[in-house]
Order: C-alpha cells, then structure tokens, then sequence
C-alpha cells in the first residue's frame, strides 16, 4: 500500500468521518474500503452495512467488478443498484441485502419512498458511508440532496452513521469536510499523501490555431501511445474525432449524447487497445477506468484548475511514467486562459468548493419525499429528519415554516390532522411512473447548450443568459456574434442566429462564466514580458503579440479603456458573477444597457467617461454584499420543483447565486484608471 494509505488505516479503524484526498487513480478507493470491510470482519457486522455512493453510473458499473471481487474474498457480498439495473435484481437485494450496496443518490431516494421496500428495515444496519467523487457533488444542488438523504439515513438507523468522502485535490478540504460530516459528533479528518508521495507532472502549453491543426499536431505526436483528448462539446469531440480518423489514426470518441452502450464499446475498445485516442467533454472527467493512459491532451482550457487536475491525474498510472497534459490552444483567448491557468497550479491553487446557498426548491422536494416515505409526515416532524442540513445550508425553521405554508396554499402539499401529505397539485406533477420526478434534484446539465439550426455551437455558462436584457440578445461565441431566438430553461437550450449586430470585440471572454483567481492570473499573464517553462516556442511568440494590445494593464488598479467609436470597457478582471453585479449596478445608475462578460463591462456608446467615473466611485462607497446581478423573471423555470417556492424566493435564491460579494469588493478596493484605445 502507498504511504497515504497506510495513514488512512487507523483513522477509519477509530471510526472517524474523512476526506481521504488523492489524484484521479491514486489508490482512494482502496484506502477507504480495505479498512472498512476490515470493521465489518472484526466487528461482525451482518445485513446492509456499507453503502458506496458515486455521481455517475458508468463509475459504479466501473468499481462493481472491483468491489465484488473485495468482498467475496472475504467471505461478503456487493451488489449494484442504479436506474438500469434491472426489477429481479433489485427485489434480490432487497430480500437478501448484501453487505455492500453500491448506488447513487437518486437510487436511494427511489428506495426511501417507495411502497414496496420497507426503508427502516433495509437501511437499519448500515454503519459506514463511502461518497467517492465527493467534490463532483459538493458545488451544486445534488450535494444538498446527498446531505438530507445521509441525515434520513442515519435517522432510520438510529446512529451517527461513518462519512467517508473520497475526492481529487481541492482547495478547502476541511470546508469540504465539514460539509459532509454536517452536524455530526464523531471525529473527523482530512487525510491526503504527502507532498513526497505525490507523482510529478509534465505539462506543455501549445499554439495551434485551429482545430484541424490539433489533430495535425495529436497524428503526429506520441505515436505508438495511448491518448485520451478533451474537448468542451459534443460536437468538437465529433469534428476532432473526424479530423483524426481522415489522418488514419485510431480514435474514439465519449460524449453523453451518444447512447450508453455507445460510449461503453468506445471506452472498453480504447481501454484494451494501443496507439489509440479517445476524444471525450468533460464526461470522462470522473475516475472511470479506461485503462493505463500515456497522455492526456486538453484542447483549449477548462475553466478550473480543478477540472484540469482531474484529467491530468488519468495519466502517469502506471510505475515510472509521469502524470502530463498537453495543451493544444486554438484562440488567442484559450491560449491565454490556459496560460493563466497553468500559473495557477503551478503556484499550488485549486478552487475551493461552495456549496450554493439557499436550497429552498431542495427542501421542498424533501419535505415531499418524506411525506411519502413516512406516509405522511408530521407538521413538526420534518424537523427531527432534516433540520442539520437546513441549518447549515443557512435557512431557519421559520424559513421552512413559509415554505409549508406556500406549499398549503397552493395544493402542492395538503394537510390533515398536523399530517402533512402530497397536495393535488403535487400529485399531477410529479406523481406519473411511481413519482419518479420526485426522485432527482437536477433535470438538465448546468451549462446551456448554443444550438444553431442543427449544429451544436458549444456550451456557456447560464449567467450568460440570467441577466435582463432590453431589446435582442446577443451572445458571443467561438469568435462570432449570435442573436438568441428562444431560451428553453429546463432543457438548457439557447437557439440562436447569426447577426451583423455590433458588440462584438477582438478579445472577450465568453462561454463559461470564469472564477475571480482564474481572471487575475490571466491579467498577470498579459501584464508579465516573461516566458514560462511550459510554454512551447509558439505559444510564447503568439502571447508576445497579444500583450501589445494590453500595454496599459496595471497590476494594483483597473481600466477604463475608450475606443475610437466613442464604447468604453472597464476591464476588471473579475469574472463572470462579479461582473454580472457591477453591470447591472452600473446599468441602474446610467440608465443605459450595460454588458459584461469575464473580462469586462461594457458600455454603450452615449455613457460619458464621467458618468462611468462617478458610477464607478458611488458603488466603492457601497457595501459589495448589497449588490446583486439581474435576474431574468424566466430564469427560475430552471430550477427544478420551482413551483413549490415562492416567485420572490427563488428570484433572490438565483441572485444569491448569482453573485460574487468577495470578488466585487476586490475590484472596487482598487483604483480605476482611464484611457484612450485605437482598436475598436
């Protein structure tokens, strides 16, 4: 065992709650389940004990050979249960439960309220719970459901029940910690390999220019090798899939568009083959076996140094090879991002994790789900189920007594007695198929997919689409300007258009909204003349020619620059949420419309320097935890269960969400310089 794992040992043994923290394929899963099952020998304990959580289900098909091999050495039994896992199986389970359950957290939502398992009796034995990918569900809303359903867990079992969260490297992993134990009383601890342990990395920032370059430079490079390329859509994946196969190199491609068993003949041919590439989004992300990879190549740049980390870490598996990630940019702008944020991990930044505040749609949906778990829950009930999570996801009882009441008021939930029941309202949304809508927290990816006609454009973030606009929208995306025609919330569609309209420049940051570390690295990039050990000979030249066109950058203030039409752009380097804010703040107080992007915001045309000036000087006398973006009235149908909140409550859920108070401040602290451009 490698020394990490050795230090986990006895932290388990003592029955602690951990985040047990490695790169992808750095032995977690073995750290944490070893010494489990070794309790489960020495301890005797018999039925259902140990429940095995992941975010996806190809990563529990990929661990259930593993586990079931774990177990039945020792005498135990693993067995499987997600969405396709078929009826007999299931009802096997349930009738002679093994000692391991490997699912996900809908599955389990699926076996607390359903009519047929007798949840108390299944759930009664459980000791242990092991969330592998654990940071995959900390930063968005499943992460607040995974948390209700471990405290109604604990409940039926009638103990403080053992969490043990599994994760690739964060940036606060005693925040990620607390998280996950909540308001448990048992010990905790954060437990990761030394710096000695950790493999060194091999990483290379290219220009390419295109994409059919990349596949030039991927055909050319590593032959004989094992290579798995990223890129941020499905429809790239396909074009660089092309691209490949037309220079004879063997390639597959895995992307959620394409069918279940699709993807899998694609990975398990990839995992068994050699001189190969697998060109995958962000789906291969997660530690799903594909085999011993020798190179990971990222085409352009994720937007966290998280994500990057992920990937990389599927390389350098094997004794003696090195973890390393390729870098193939095909814009000025990923090229500078990516060099942005090869500094940021060089200098040992990852992202902390937040989990997003005020779940009051989550709530709901589980004061439904108990409902019908419990066969009807009691009016002062709910509280003994799910009050810690409530707690700390910084609502009040009081909060949750409102939200009841909306519910009542509307028929979504009814009431007899002091026992609460699923209303009519509730019962003909989401009772169809034995309430399998109650069963998820999310209903579509969190980024929206740009299509035009038939093509797939890529992905942005949806704060690009959450702000009021007055008049047509234009988005900015791959270089070109688009007018969206129709926004379908749910689905996570934007239809778009080509238009001549004004507004786009030669240097925006688009797409997916871009964290405030992230953005200041790429100031410091453009600012530095220096070169980097990463990069290769055209990435230095080309990054050379795009600093010309930022000469003015200062490090310790802002930039107001003026172009020769008259349109000025302050160039805060905030990221996307705290430029959201200053827009819409500045937009109030100039009364004209005013855009943003990661970068900048934008101003039109007929607001004076002076205006932007005296704006700009009235919000740094204001408090940055007070500003707010602007929300779009339609943006809440993209929550799901959005029709149990109050209307007020979910608007100001999403611009809670919205903003970024920290990285606002930051900008308003400095000073505001101004001046004249000739680009336009």
């Amino acid at each position: 065992m490698r020394p990490f794992q050795e230090e986990v040992i006895p932290e388990i043994l003592a029955g602690k709650h951990l985040i047990i923290i490695a790169p992808t394929a750095g032995g977690k899963t073995e750290a944490a389940f070893f010494p489990v099952v070794s309790r489960m020998l020495g301890d005797g304990w018999n039925g259902l004990s140990v429940l095995y959580i992941c975010p996806i289900k190809a990563l529990l098909n990929n661990l259930d050979i593993r586990l079931q091999r774990y177990c039945s050495l020792l005498g135990r039994r693993s067995a499987l249960w997600h969405g396709d896992v078929k009826t007999a199986v299931r009802k096997r389970i349930v009738s002679d439960p093994p000692d391991c359950l490997l699912t996900t957290p809908e599955s389990i939502e699926a076996m607390l309220v359903s009519s047929t398992i007798n949840a108390h009796e299944l759930f009664r034995q459980v000791k242990v719970i092991i969330v592998d990918e654990v940071h995959a569900f900390a930063g968005d809303d499943r992460g607040w459901h995974l948390l209700l359903l471990l405290e109604r867990i604990s409940r039926l079992a009638g103990r403080e029940i053992q969490r043990i969260g599994l994760s690739a490297t964060v940036g606060s992993p005693e925040t990620l910690l607390n998280w996950l134990a909540a308001a448990c009383n048992g010990e905790r601890a954060v437990v990761s390999p030394k710096n000695s342990d950790m493999m060194p990395a091999e990483v290379k920032l290219d220009y390419v220019s295109s994409l059919e370059n990349a596949a030039t430079v991927i055909s050319r490079l590593h032959k004989g090798e094992k290579r798995l390329a990223f890129v941020d859509s499905r429809s790239r994946a396909e074009q660089l899939g092309a691209l490949l196969r037309q220079q004879d190199v063997t390639t597959f491609v895995s992307h959620s568009s394409l069918s279940e068993e699709q993807r899998h003949e694609a990975e398990q041919a990839f995992a068994s083959g050699e001189n190969c590439v697998i060109v995958a989004t962000s789906a291969l992300e997660l530690g799903i076996d594909v085999g011993d990879l020798d190179r990971v190549i990222q085409i352009d740049c994720p937007p966290k140094v998280s994500s990057f980390l992920q990937r990389m870490g599927r390389s350098g598996r094997r004794i003696g090879r090195t973890r390393n990630c390729l870098f193939l940019a095909t814009t000025d702008e990923s090229l500078i991002q990516a060099a942005g944020l090869i500094d940021l991990w060089a200098h040992g930044f990852v992202e902390p994790i937040t989990a997003p505040p005020k779940p009051y749609h989550i709530i709901a949906q589980q004061l439904m789900a108990l409902a019908l778990q419990e066969k009807g829950i009691g009016r002062r009930d709910w509280a003994g189920w799910i009050k810690n999570v409530v707690s700390l996801a910084g609502l009040t009882a009081a909060d949750v007594e409102y939200l009841i009441e909306y519910m009542l008021n509307n028929q979504i939930l009814s009431e007899d007695q002091d026992i609460l029941w699923l209303g009519s309202k509730a019962e003909d949304a989401y009772g169809r198929r034995h309430f399998m809508e109650l069963l998820s927290v999310f209903s579509s990816p969190p980024l929206f997919s740009v299509i035009h006609g038939r093509q797939e454009l890529g992905f942005v973030d949806e704060i690009t689409f959450v702000g009021k606009v007055e008049g047509q929208r234009i988005l900015l995306l791959g270089g070109r300007a688009w007018q969206v025609n129709h926004i379908d919330w749910q689905k996570r569609v934007a239809y778009v258009e080509t238009t001549a309209a004004e507004g786009k420049s030669r240097w925006q940051g688009e797409g997916q909204a871009l964290g405030y570390e992230l953005c200041q690295s790429i100031k410091r990039v453009l600012m530095d003349h220096g070169e980097h050990e990463h990069w290769s000979r055209r990435a230095r030249e080309r990054i050379t020619t795009v600093r010309e066109d930022f000469s003015w950058l200062e490090s310790e203030s802002s930039t107001v620059v003026t172009d020769s039409n008259g349109q000025a752009r302050w160039w805060t380097f905030a990221g996307g949420h705290a430029n959201a804010t200053l827009a819409n703040e500045l937009g109030t107080m100039t009364g004209s419309r005013v855009q943003h992007d990661n970068f900048t915001v934008s101003f039109t045309s007929d607001v004076s320097s002076k205006e932007i000036e005296s704006g700009i000087a009235e919000l740094r006398a204001r408090d940055a935890a007070d500003m707010r973006p602007a929300v779009d009235e339609d943006s809440i149908n993209g929550l799901k269960f959005f029709e149990c909140v109050p209307h007020e409550v979910a608007l100001e859920l999403i611009r809670e969400r919205m903003k970024d108070a920290q990285a606002t401040a930051s900008v308003l602290r400095n000073l505001v310089k101004f001046v004249e451009s000739r680009f336009h």
